[in-house]
């Protein structure tokens, strides 16, 4: 009797931290890297964190911020961060380089960069081909905005090398180097587009705010900011990534059904680039191409594997597996549970 006793007491205590292990977090302390943090591009990242939604989930998230999204790649390349939250073009870069990426929520369902050209120094811009030898600014070289600087110059017959890429940052920094003519033409991100037009520092050449816009610019479906992460981490710490999803997947929702006051409420002083009607603006002009709901599309995969191989011949050879860089597994079971959201 007493060893039934103990058999069964035994296998008890042993099913209690199985039981415990399905919802236990395996990271709760985690770091996420982002390029431009004060970018409308990511807006679901800010309102997840200065709602709280982190930490609803059970998750202390520190969001630790890079001039642009090819150093907050490099961020957990080199281990000091664990999940980026960037373009979704890096997925397919990274695979081609052996380094497995995967997408796992949505934050942009278009990439809301702007290239506009310098009305101080090509006052007789007539079209992208006028670009040949003058400087472009960037957020940072190898970014998302570089890409799609890259992606319009080919469609016009130019080379990367053809003109000069110059990272400025996506603040105030990027707003001086055009108004001091520093830069000729820029691919940047709202606020900071809405500022420059604004004031009359910028010209508009191609405007991927606009998702009508954007799809026709890049032949389909453009996947932008999201949150990605190296394979291995995914695998290892399945729940912790849940919890991300779950949090932004809340924001995306919250996004699509605030107004400016709501934003303004909301985000960081800094962000307003001292200019809260400019901000609303940017606001307004973005909210449409942000993701409603973090699920990415389908065709995402295929129509960004286009836009890199038009820039990147030895892409355009390579054959990468376009169902392992995302997932819409985790965003799905968000969804569920935040239906009513």
């Amino acid at each position: 009797m007493q060893r039934r006793q103990l058999i069964a007491g035994g296998l008890a205590a042993a099913a209690l931290p199985t039981l415990g292990f399905a919802q236990a977090i395996e990271k709760p302390k985690l770091t996420i890297a982002v390029g431009g943090k004060n970018l409308f591009y990511y807006l679901p990242l800010t309102v997840a964190e200065q709602l709280g939604y982190f930490k609803d989930e059970g998750l202390d998230v520190t969001i630790v911020d890079f001039a642009g999204g090819s150093k907050a790649l490099q961020a957990v390349v080199g281990g000091s961060a664990d999940v980026v939250s960037g373009a979704f073009e890096h997925t397919l870069s990274m695979q081609f380089k052996g380094q497995p990426m995967r997408a796992f929520v949505l934050q942009g369902a278009a990439p809301q960069i702007v290239l506009g050209v310098n009305p101080k120094t090509m006052p007789g811009f007539k079209s992208v081909a006028d670009l040949k030898g003058k400087k472009i600014g960037v957020t940072a070289p190898g970014s998302s905005t570089n890409v799609l600087a890259n992606y319009v110059l080919a469609k016009a017959g130019l080379k990367p090398s053809d003109v000069s890429f110059v990272g400025v940052g996506a603040g105030n920094g990027a707003v001086a180097a055009m108004r001091s003519g520093q830069i000729d033409a820029i691919s940047n991100l709202d606020p900071v587009i809405t500022l420059l037009q604004r004031s009359g520092d910028l010209k508009i050449v191609t405007d991927t705010r606009i998702l009508s816009e954007a799809e026709k610019v890049f032949g389909g479906p453009m996947p932008a900011g999201c949150l990605y992460a190296p394979q291995a981490f995914l695998d290892k710490h399945p729940n912790a990534a849940q919890a991300l999803v779950n949090a932004m997947v809340r924001a995306n929702k919250w996004i699509q059904k605030a107004g400016a006051g709501d934003i303004i409420r909301t985000v960081p002083e800094s962000y307003l680039l001292g200019d809260r009607a400019v901000y609303i603006d940017g606001f307004l002009a973005a909210q449409k191409a942000l993701s409603p709901d973090g699920m990415i599309p389908a065709k995402g995969a295929e129509t960004a594997y286009r836009a890199l191989s038009s820039v990147d011949p030895k892409i355009a050879a390579a054959k990468l597996d376009l169902n392992a860089v995302y997932t819409n597994d985790l965003v799905k079971k968000a969804l569920i549970k935040y239906a009513k959201a």
